[in-house]
């Protein structure tokens, strides 16, 4: 294994690191088609061993990219980790189930999934804004009797009301989880919506959603990982790529957030979502290819 192969990931998951801070998009989104796409096109020594390994180096950097970021929340002390274990038992079991089925479907299958997936959400990057959600009033009024208080370390206090996740919220949850176990997008998405919707502070959403996110993607990673490894050894393990990638997310963990508000946060988001629809054609070409040849 030659572990001097992938020098340049260093630098590259610095800057996709630094890119998800900004944005709020999950790195392995990125991460994904730069391992399916780019490392054929370097030459046959830098492709990895399929698609589903390609999935779970994914999640594995981008677990470690979000612990990264996660410190700072939870410096700010602004995490409802009360609220993040609601979201959290439905989503790392069925993230889990989702990983565990990636093993079982064509590589085809998969990065059609995928393309299909990514293309929802550069749409709704580039032509709806993806920020803040005013609060429905007449969500935040059946909410919970309770309330619940955080006082982040400026002191700055966020009060709001318990919200109810009923069943629709464990649909939404379940279905971003399992899309995270099989494909690497899903679960970052689909927690801060309902949570603005719902009256929960947009700084409190993002910092519950992290929490939640980092769970998630290290359940789906270290299944992925684990079946890898009980297949091939561990050689199956593409080590001498992640011991770069996971010091690269580390450092643009730390990046990204004290860039914020040198770039529109809009700005980015259509940014990115170009970004995607591109990542998206392409990922649908290496599809139709992988499935013609099977």
């Amino acid at each position: 294994m030659d572990f001097t192969l992938y020098w340049f990931m260093a630098p590259v998951s610095m800057l996709v690191a630094t890119v998800a801070m900004l944005s709020g998009i999950g790195g392995a989104a990125l991460f994904t088609p730069i391992f399916i796409i780019l490392f054929p096109l370097l030459g046959p020594e830098y492709v990895l061993e399929s698609t589903v390994a390609a999935i779970g180096t994914a999640l594995l950097t981008e677990t470690f990219g979000f612990s990264s970021g996660f410190i700072g929340y939870y410096r700010k002390r602004i995490v409802d980790f009360a609220l993040a274990f609601k979201f959290l038992r439905v989503a790392v079991p069925v993230a889990i189930f989702g990983a565990l089925i990636a093993h079982l479907v064509d590589d085809g299958v998969l990065i059609a999934g995928y393309s299909f997936l990514v293309f929802i959400l550069a749409v709704v990057l580039v032509f709806f804004h993806h920020g803040a959600i005013e609060a429905d009033p007449a969500l935040v009024a059946s909410a919970g009797d309770d309330m619940r208080r955080k006082v982040d370390d400026k002191g700055r206090e966020h009060v709001y009301a318990t919200p109810r996740l009923g069943p629709v919220s464990g649909l939404i949850t379940g279905t971003g989880a399992f899309l995270t176990g099989m494909l690497s997008v899903g679960i970052g998405e689909a927690i801060v919506p309902q949570l603005t919707r719902r009256g929960v502070p947009v700084a409190v959403a993002a910092a519950t959603s992290v929490a939640v996110v980092i769970v998630t993607v290290a359940s789906a990673s270290f299944t992925l990982i684990g079946q890898l490894v009980s297949e091939g050894g561990l050689a199956a393990v593409p080590w001498n790529l992640v011991v770069y990638t996971i010091p690269g997310v580390i450092i643009g963990g730390q990046i990204g957030p004290r860039l914020q508000g040198l770039v529109s946060h809009r700005a980015m988001e259509r940014a990115i979502g170009v970004l995607f629809m591109m990542i998206a054609v392409a990922m649908a070409f290496v599809a139709m290819k992988r499935l013609a040849m099977s």
